[in-house]
Parts: C-alpha cells; sequence; structure tokens
C-alpha cells in the first residue's frame, strides 16, 4: 500500500491586530540607521529619479543614493552650521542656508559654489526651490524676513518684513508660484503674493485676546493650495484658505512639539513627527491616526519619497534613520515594465505572418495509438520520509525547528498518536532534545486550536520524565514555566465562566418588551 503523506490540519486564520493600513506602513521594515556627529536639521528627496536625497547635519549637506544609502556626494563649503539642503525639481542644483545668514547654490555633481545670497544678517533655517519657477528660490531667516530670490541675477525680487520673530518655515506653493506659505516663532502663519508684495492672509493661534503663543514650528500646503497645515507645541492645526483661512481642526495626538510634517505621493496620507519620538500617519479625510512609528531619539526633520518607497527621519542624536518598503510589481511604473522594441520584434515578423518555431503544429497522432504520460512521484517532506520509515523520533524533531508552523508541528504529533508512536518518539531523549518539547508546550498551552493536545503531550512528558527531574536545571525551570502558565490560563477560564455566568443571569431577567 503506498504511503500517504501527513495532512496538515487547517484552522480558522486569527483575526488580525492590524488593518490593512497598519499593514502597509509595517512594511517600512528594517531601518537602516546612519549615525552623524550633530543634529540632523533637514531631509530632502529629489523630485526627479532616481530619487537622490540631501542629508543636512553640521557643517556639511550630503547626498545619498536610494538604493545603496550610500553617500555619493559630500557639500562642507560652509563656514557655519548648514541647514535645509534642498535638490531641485531636476535633481541638479542644491541650495542650502547656514548660521552666518549665508545662501548657496551647489552643482550637485561638481559641487561647485554657482550663487551666493548674502542679505540675511542672521542664521537661514529654510532654503527651498520653487518647483513651478526653478529659477527661483525662497529663504526665510531668524531676522523675521522671507525673501524670495532669482538665482541667475543674484538678487532678492521680493523683501516681505511682516514676521516679528524668527521665521523658521516656510514653503512656495506647488499649485501657484507666486504664492508664499510661512510660519514664525511670532505664532502666525502668512500667505504671501510676490506679485502683489504684500501679505493676504495671517492665520494663527497667537491672534486675538485669548491667543495661544505657542511657536509655529512647521507648515504645509496641500498641492491644491486650497489647505494648510501648521504645528505649534504639540498641536496639528489645519487651515481652510478658501475659508478665509479659518481653522478647521486642532489635533493634539503627540506629547511633545511636532517638528515635522510630509505627505505621500497621493497626498492623502500625513506623516508628522514629533520630540516625543513618533511619526503618526494621518488619513486626511478624516485626519485619524492610522498608524505609529517608533524611533529611538527626537525626531528633528521627516521626509517621504515621492514613489513611497522610502521614509527618511533625523534625530537629535545625529541618527539618521532610513526605512525602505519594497514596492510591489503591480506599482512599478509603466515605463520601467515596458518590454523592448527589439523582443518585440523577434517574436513576432510583421508582414510575414510566420509562426514561432515553439508555436509550429505538430503531427497528429494515429488514431488507434495510445499515449501513456509518465506519472512523477510527489517529492516527500522530511517528517513524511522519516514517518515512512517508522523514525518517530527523528520525524519529531524535524517539525520542533523555528521555521516549521504549529499546524503543522501539531498535526505530525496528531498522526504519531494514531499510530500509538507518541511515546516512542519521546523515548530515550536527554535534556538537550527534550528541550524544544518543552518549548513547544509553553508556546501553545494557551491556545484554543492546541490546548487540549499540549495537555495529553505534558502529561505524557510528565509520566515518562518523572524519576529525572531534579537532574537538569535548565529542564527544571521549563517545567516550573508550564506549571505558571498553566495555572495562570485556568485562573484565566475561571474568570471568564464567571463572567459568562453573570451575562447569562442579566439576560434572562430581561423581557422580550425590553430586548426590543
Amino acid at each position: 500500500m503506498e504511503y500517504q503523506p501527513v495532512v496538515v490540519k487547517k484552522y480558522q486564520r486569527p483575526i488580525s491586530k492590524h488593518n490593512a493600513e497598519s499593514r502597509y506602513w509595517r512594511q517600512f521594515r528594517h531601518p537602516v540607521f546612519v549615525k552623524e556627529y550633530a543634529p540632523i536639521t533637514s531631509v530632502h528627496f529629489s523630485p526627479s529619479k532616481p530619487h537622490r536625497y540631501a542629508v543636512t547635519a553640521a557643517t556639511r549637506v550630503q547626498i545619498y543614493a536610494p538604493r545603496t544609502q550610500k553617500i555619493t556626494k559630500t557639500i562642507s563649503r560652509f563656514k557655519d552650521v548648514a541647514r535645509s539642503g534642498c535638490i531641485r525639481e531636476d535633481g541638479k542644483l542644491v541650495v542650502a542656508g547656514d548660521d552666518s545668514g549665508l545662501i548657496q547654490v551647489f552643482d550637485i555633481n561638481s559641487r561647485a559654489i554657482l550663487r551666493t545670497l548674502d542679505s540675511h544678517k542672521q542664521p537661514v533655517h529654510v532654503t527651498k526651490f520653487s518647483s513651478l519657477s526653478p529659477t527661483h528660490v525662497l529663504s526665510c531667516s531668524d531676522d523675521t524676513t522671507v525673501k524670495f530670490w532669482d538665482v541667475p541675477s543674484q538678487t532678492a525680487v521680493t523683501t516681505f518684513t511682516d514676521h516679528t520673530d524668527y521665521v523658521r518655515s516656510g514653503q512656495v506653493s506647488t499649485s501657484n508660484p507666486h504664492v508664499i506659505l510661512t510660519g514664525s516663532y511670532d505664532s502666525t502663519v502668512r500667505l504671501f503674493d510676490t506679485r502683489s508684495g504684500h501679505c493676504e492672509m495671517i492665520m494663527g493661534s497667537g491672534l486675538g485676546e485669548r491667543a495661544d503663543k505657542a511657536a509655529v514650528e512647521q507648515v504645509l500646503m496641500f498641492p491644491s493650495g486650497t489647505v494648510v497645515l501648521s504645528t505649534a507645541g504639540p498641536i496639528l492645526r489645519v487651515w481652510d484658505i478658501v475659508a478665509g483661512g479659518r481653522c478647521t481642526r486642532a489635533l493634539s495626538n503627540h506629547q511633545k512639539t511636532v517638528t515635522s510634517l510630509a505627505l505621500n505621493a497621493s497626498a492623502d496620507r500625513l506623516l508628522t513627527g514629533s520630540l516625543d519620538q513618533l511619526v503618526k500617519v494621518y488619513d486626511v479625510s478624516s485626519y485619524k491616526v492610522l498608524h505609529t512609528m517608533r524611533y529611538p531619539a527626537s525626531i528633528l526633520c521627516l521626509a517621504i519619497s515621492p514613489d513611497d518607497t522610502h521614509i527618511l527621519s533625523g534625530m537629535s542624536d545625529g541618527t539618521l534613520s532610513i526605512r525602505r518598503r519594497q514596492p510591489k510589481p503591480s506599482e512599478i511604473k509603466a515605463d520601467q515594465g515596458r518590454l523592448d522594441a527589439l523582443d518585440i520584434s523577434a517574436d513576432i515578423k510583421l508582414g510575414h505572418g510566420s509562426l514561432k518555431p515553439s508555436a509550429a503544429r505538430q503531427p497528429l497522432a494515429d488514431a488507434v495509438e495510445l499515449r501513456f504520460e509518465s506519472q512523477t512521484s510527489k517529492k516527500l517532506k522530511e517528517y513524511d520520509r522519516f514517518l515512512k520509515n517508522f523514525k518517530y523520533s527523528a520525524a519529531l524533531d524535524s517539525v520542533l525547528k523555528k521555521n516549521v508552523p504549529p499546524t503543522t508541528t501539531f498535526s505530525l504529533i496528531q498522526e504519531l498518536i494514531h499510530r500509538d508512536g507518541l511515546r516512542i518518539a519521546l523515548a530515550g531523549r536527554d535534556d538537550v532534545l527534550l528541550e524544544p518539547v518543552l518549548r513547544l508546550l509553553l508556546r501553545h498551552v494557551a491556545d484554543p486550536r492546541f490546548g487540549e493536545m499540549v495537555s495529553d503531550i505534558a502529561g505524557i512528558v510528565i509520566d515518562m520524565y518523572r524519576a529525572v527531574i531534579g537532574q537538569a536545571p535548565l529542564i527544571d525551570a521549563l517545567f516550573l514555566r508550564l506549571r505558571r502558565k498553566v495555572t495562570a490560563e485556568i485562573r484565566f477560564q475561571e474568570e471568564v465562566i464567571k463572567a459568562k455566568g453573570a451575562l447569562i443571569m442579566v439576560l434572562s431577567g430581561v423581557g422580550p418588551h425590553d430586548q426590543r
């Protein structure tokens, strides 16, 4: 009679505590940590492929390759602490400021200084290219001024002096090259227009009698240009520009100051980084927290790549965290998966209509010819081979390995029970071979799928090895842990039964009218 392989029993899949959204963000696993010798003040991805990123720390800006996470260029031509290294839309230029008030534009390949913008009197914390007008640069400084520069002529096209304190955040609108958004330590968020040269809208919690004077740390405008986000302390605020700058939401999900904001490529998820060492992911339609990521230190800056495959976090202790997600084949762009024209022409001969040799018609078989196809035997798994040869102990050892799922392990044990071979498999074991058996029982004694079988196996093991208990400290410790876990499980089951009885009494006293 032919050997029948062990049938692995299928159990109902337990309900996962992670929803689809959480599982997506958990794909950003195995972070790579790069240690710098000073706090990382800025991280920025190049909008163009291959999406290199600039990391600003101490007196240098470093350019990393996204695939290898290796430094490809180092720009260190700064006299003071560098700030806000930003790569232009085409990926060819880098702009950065420093604490001396100097702004420099570099060629990303040669690292040569192309332009120097020297007008600010105090540290420059924001330098960004305009995405719609690549020859213009925005700068925000601690001297309370905001400047919009024309790079070729090295002159400030417009200077705004409406803020009364440090200006530490700002950006040029991605929908209108004339609109500038800034946030300041004077607790206001302002919207400027370079055409008029004036502030067109003021938003902020620092307005009115009951003013919250918290400094605005970060601002972000949605690609549509109609909604603005700002952070002041641990509070995230949402402003509706269409409604005249009205605050529509105020969220407080962090315990400390929120220092960074970032949107994903489709702008439907918002990431916030804080000094409380957490990054939170929001759904922008409801502003509910979908996922939380923990980091080893306070987060100063945050960025997500344009293709949603990398998350960068710069921390106060000088650590750069690089989280990477492997994109699915369906997410790869069409131009990357396009077939080569030569390959297509080799498969299809245009204008001739000939078939490939593999597709040529085969000659028809004789009508009376009988055709027999060889049946290849299915390869048996390791534990099936041992069972087939009645090596029960070796079969049990093969499923006690860490990479074997518990459903397979207990299916084989059930087969051993049917064969009256479980005692044979457990017999003659020393402390080294008995340890994985006890650890298996410890892991699954409280699992409702295997609890009854674990109890039976534990009884057999105790009965067989009662005489040697007390001779191996490790085995004794595992037996004690198993006893404590069984006691805790029995106590838990007693509490469940009590709660069940109380519920039955309550529900039995509810009449039909009350049930309605």
